[in-house]
Order: C-alpha cells, then sequence, then structure tokens
C-alpha cells in the first residue's frame, strides 16, 4: 500500500491535526514571549507518583492493564471496530484458522472465485502473513468470543513492555511519565487498537528487546536474557526486517559489552546470557520452519513470499528489479498491483520520490507517535548528541529509520519496532527542557509541566468528538448483516464496476469457506458462474453491487 493511504493517527481527522498543531504553537508563544511560573503539580498526586514511580512492578501492571480498561469501557460509545484494509482482513483469516486449531486450509475447488488481497490459495488458502498478529486476534476469537479483545491483549502488553523497557533507560519518575504519554497515545485512540492492522506486538517486541539489553550489561541474569530472546522471536513473527535492524544495533552493543572492560566472566556470560537467548530463537526457528512448511509447502518459504509471487509485480525494497506481469483473473486485482503498487514503487525510485518518500517518513513518525504539543521537547535534539545516555538511542533510531528508507511502501505499524527508542529519546528531550531558562524565567519546566496537561485536553475532545460522531456499520459490514439475518445459507457474488477503488474490496470469507453463513465470490462470467453456483446449490445466490449508493443486493441471474 502507498503511503498516500497513511491511516490517520490518535486524532483521526485534519480537524484535530490542526488543534495539536494550534496548541502547541499556543504554547510555544505563552512560554518564550510571555513565560509563566512551572507549575506544580497538587502534593497529593506528587505524592503518589513519586510513590508509583517507587513501585515498578505494579507500574508495569498498571499500564500493561490501564489501555484495554479504558477502551473496554468506552465501547457503549465507541464500538468494536470494523474490518476495512486488505491486511486487516487477512490477519482475520489467519485468527479464524488458528482459533480452529489449525495452521491452515485446503485449497477450495472454487478457489478462483475467492482469490483476493494479501491471501494464499495456493498451495493452502491462508493469509500471506506472518503469523504473530493472527495469533493475537485468534486469542480474543477463543477466548472471548472476538477477535478484537484479542487487540486489546496485545497493546496492554505493550504498554507494559515499553515502561518496563523505559525504567532500564530513564530514571523512575520519567520512566513512569513515559508509560502514561504511550497509553494516551497509542494505547486507546490509535489505529493499533482500533483496527486489525497490528503494531502492538511488533512495539512490545521492540521493548522487550531494548529493556533487556542495560539490564543484562548491569547484571547478566537469565530472566533478562530469556525476555531479550522473547523480544526477538515477536519481531521475527511480526516484523522479521524491521526486527533485524533494531536486532542489528543492539547486537554492536552487546558485543562491545562482551569485549569491553566490564565483561562478565566467560562462565557467567555463556550460562545466563548467550544459552538463553539460543535456545529461544532456536525453539522459535523451528516453529516459523514448521508453520512455513505446514502454509507455504516449505520451511525455507517465508510468509509473504509465495503471495508476492503470484500476484505482485513491484518488489519491497527500492534496489530489487519489478517482475514480469502475472496473468490477473480480475481486474480489481491487477488495477492494485499495477496501478497502484506499482506506480507507487516506480516514483519512490525516483530522486524526487526518495526525496518525497524520506520527508513524508520523517514528518510521520512525530506527527503519529507524539502529535504536535507532545513534539515540542525535540526543540532540544541537539542537546542530546552531547548526553552519553542518548548515543545508542539516537543511533539505534537513526539506522532503523535508515532501513526503512529502502523500502518502497510505508505505514506508521512498520515503525512500530522502535516505538520504545522514540519515547526514550522524546523523555530524554523533556529531561534537558526541564532545566531550559529564557534569561530568568524557567521556560522549559512551564512548558514540560503543561504539555501532558494539554495532551490529556485533546485526548478528552477527541473522545467527546468520537463519541458524538454517529455510529453506521461500513458498506460492506450491512451487507454480511443483512445476508446473516436471512434463512439458510448464501452466496454473495460481487459485481465491481471498472473504475472501482481497488483499496475497497469485499470479496473475504472464513477460514472454512463451505460451512460459513455468507460466502463471497467475485463474478467471472458465463460457465466459471455457472459452475461456482452449481458448487453451492444448496445457497440462496446474489448479485452485490458495492459501487452503487447505498451498495444494491439483487437475486443473482447470470
Amino acid at each position: 500500500m502507498g503511503e498516500h493511504a497513511v491511516v490517520a493517527p490518535w486524532f483521526g481527522t485534519d480537524a484535530f491535526a490542526l488543534a495539536d498543531v494550534g496548541a502547541a504553537l499556543i504554547l510555544l508563544i505563552i512560554a518564550f514571549a510571555a513565560p509563566l511560573p512551572a507549575w506544580a503539580l497538587p502534593k497529593k498526586i506528587g505524592v503518589l507518583a513519586a510513590d508509583l514511580a517507587g513501585r515498578p512492578r505494579l507500574c508495569v501492571l498498571m499500564f500493561g492493564t490501564l489501555a484495554p480498561l479504558i477502551r473496554i469501557s468506552l465501547l457503549p460509545l465507541i464500538p468494536i471496530p470494523q474490518p476495512y484494509f486488505h491486511d486487516e482482513f487477512s490477519h482475520l483469516l489467519a485468527a479464524d484458522t488458528f482459533a480452529s486449531g489449525r495452521l491452515s486450509n485446503p485449497t477450495h475447488p472454487m478457489w478462483v472465485h475467492f482469490e483476493s488481497f494479501h491471501i494464499n490459495h495456493q498451495p493452502t488458502y491462508m493469509s500471506m502473513e506472518f503469523p504473530a498478529q493472527g495469533l493475537v486476534l485468534a486469542l480474543g476469537k477463543a477466548g472471548f468470543g472476538n477477535p478484537w479483545y484479542g487487540v486489546c491483549i496485545s497493546v496492554g502488553f505493550m504498554c507494559g513492555a515499553v515502561y518496563w523497557m523505559l525504567q532500564g533507560w530513564l530514571p523512575p519518575g520519567w520512566a513512569l511519565l513515559g508509560g502514561f504519554l504511550v497509553v494516551l497515545r497509542l494505547g486507546v485512540l490509535s489505529y493499533w487498537m482500533n483496527s486489525y492492522w497490528g503494531g502492538a506486538v511488533s512495539a512490545t517486541g521492540g521493548a522487550l528487546l531494548l529493556g533487556a539489553l542495560p539490564r543484562l550489561t548491569r547484571q547478566p541474569r537469565y530472566q533478562t536474557a530469556l525476555l531479550l530472546g522473547l523480544g526477538l522471536a515477536l519481531l521475527a513473527s511480526s516484523r522479521p526486517y524491521e526486527g533485524v535492524l533494531l536486532g542489528m544495533a543492539v547486537a554492536v552493543a552487546l558485543i562491545r559489552w562482551v569485549t569491553g572492560p566490564r565483561r562478565p566472566r566467560a562462565a557467567v556470560l555463556v550460562k545466563q546470557v548467550v544459552l538463553p537467548i539460543a535456545i529461544l530463537l532456536m525453539l522459535t526457528a523451528g516453529a516459523m520452519a514448521y508453520y512455513n512448511w505446514r502454509v507455504y509447502g516449505s520451511p525455507t518459504t517465508l510468509p509473504y513470499r509465495t503471495n508476492r509471487a503470484a500476484y505482485a509485480v513491484s518488489p519491497y525494497f527500492l534496489w530489487q528489479t519489478p517482475r514480469p506481469e502475472p496473468a490477473y483473473r480480475h481486474k480489481v486485482m491487477r488495477d492494485f498491483y499495477v496501478g497502484l503498487e506499482l506506480t507507487v514503487f516506480q516514483h519512490a525510485r525516483t530522486a524526487g520520490g526518495f526525496l518525497e518518500g524520506g520527508v513524508r517518513r520523517l514528518v510521520t513518525l512525530p506527527y503519529f507517535f507524539f502529535g504536535a504539543t507532545l513534539s515540542i521537547p525535540l526543540l532540544m535534539l541537539r542537546r542530546l548528541f552531547h548526553d552519553p545516555r542518548a548515543y545508542f538511542l539516537m543511533a539505534a533510531a537513526a539506522v532503523s529509520f535508515l532501513g526503512i528508507l529502502a523500502v518502497a511502501f510505508m505505514q506508521p505499524h512498520y515503525l512500530a519496532p522502535a516505538t520504545g527508542l522514540y519515547y526514550a529519546i522524546l523523555l530524554l528531550a523533556m529531561e534537558h527542557l526541564q532545566l531550559y531558562r529564557l534569561g530568568a524565567q524557567r521556560t522549559g519546566a512551564f512548558l514540560v509541566t503543561v504539555i501532558p496537561c494539554v495532551c490529556v485536553m485533546l485526548f478528552v475532545v477527541q473522545l467527546v468528538f468520537l463519541a458524538s460522531s454517529p455510529k453506521i456499520d461500513l458498506p460492506r459490514t450491512q451487507v454480511q448483516h443483512m445476508l446473516e439475518r436471512l434463512p439458510g445459507r448464501q452466496l454473495a457474488i460481487v459485481r465491481y464496476v471498472p473504475d472501482h477503488d481497488s483499496m475497497d474490496d469485499w470479496v473475504y470469507n472464513a477460514a472454512d469457506i463451505d460451512s460459513a453463513k455468507v460466502v463471497w465470490a467475485r463474478e467471472m462470467g458465463g460457465p466459471a458462474d455457472r459452475e461456482l453456483i452449481n458448487y453451492f446449490n444448496d445457497r440462496e445466490t446474489w448479485l452485490v453491487e458495492p459501487d452503487r449508493i447505498p451498495p444494491k443486493v439483487t437475486p443473482y441471474a447470470p
């Protein structure tokens, strides 16, 4: 998917993005034109914060449950999200498969009518994605009846893991503030919580990896090494490329540690660090190889590869060469892979396109993770180049960002493994900002105190806006529910107009297609459609035309 389709972050609309920018500008004007005294937190709040900061395990539990509890409590106002994008339906197929106790599904005899984006039908019927997000959604589906609850659980783990990571790099009070900001910015209203696209799983993996690093170098313990290995496992099964970028930075830091003057004894290093990580990584590699074998036919065939070889023309990395165009059976799929993806890829390979993509990503990073108001402390980035605590964090963030520039397509969750890095850098910048003075005025202290308060206010405004918005099902969901309410089982044959938006696809099915209440299929014309209808002769057949306003559903007449 091209960068023009980036999901709106925390604020969700351009109006709230402008409100955020406006709030940031007003704060800066007040601070520098007419600076006010630094605000002190009420005494009881300060005492409570200090007490919490001194109880790190309780804080991990608190931040790990706070975002899910808040979001679930908002369900009467903001319902469970509905899938829309290709990747979401692909992850939901994986969830349905895993929740049914299978790793994949057999190829359906009528599979050519069910071809869709990011889904394999050969050699088996399954999502093309790496399995971690699907497993999380399967947990929600099997345990709580809806895959979205798996999203809630993963976001809770992410918030707890990022706070735990910040504990390893920052003083307790700053780590506490960071945990609060992560819950506020990413944990409740961002699309990581309100879609099935993912982000939280790989962010958790990156946080575990980064949080284990300083702890291992201070005191090698096998428990910490296992958490580092778990972080690598989560990254390998969710976003391996970005995980490799982050893992390389951590590996360099570990090598410097074991070869430096503070290195542990060889026996301690092997027993407490090397062995636990090696065992966990071997188990992960074995599990991934088995999964690849069952789903793609070979233990060395990674997710994505089979699907991209069957459908895609453009590769992911800019140094690669486009593939020959395959024979597409459905126009909408050619429109996406050739008309959209290839266009984005070719533009990204030009000098102007590469520069434009770099600037866009440089803006997307603070816009999504922080917003304008919370980005104010980044004005202190120059001072971090003279802060030894920030050297590794800045270098690792640079490596991760430069690696992303080599990818033709980008969404904010591609940056998820480095979430902990970004917040650690932000909080170090806030620490420097707090010491900033403009003459005799404590300008920085004023800003550091007020910025989180403004973020809370903006959060509440956005919450009120979302709660007051009309709750209307997406068009595909409306038709799905209508067909589900009919007696018996249904077959929905989809017909698009020639210029249909390929981002808005309707043909997605359950893991067990034959047992589903509603089966979605593509119209192919003539004998192919008659064969499909004959196969599903026990179903009522409908023609669905998504491009009508409203979408039109009529009995199917070939």
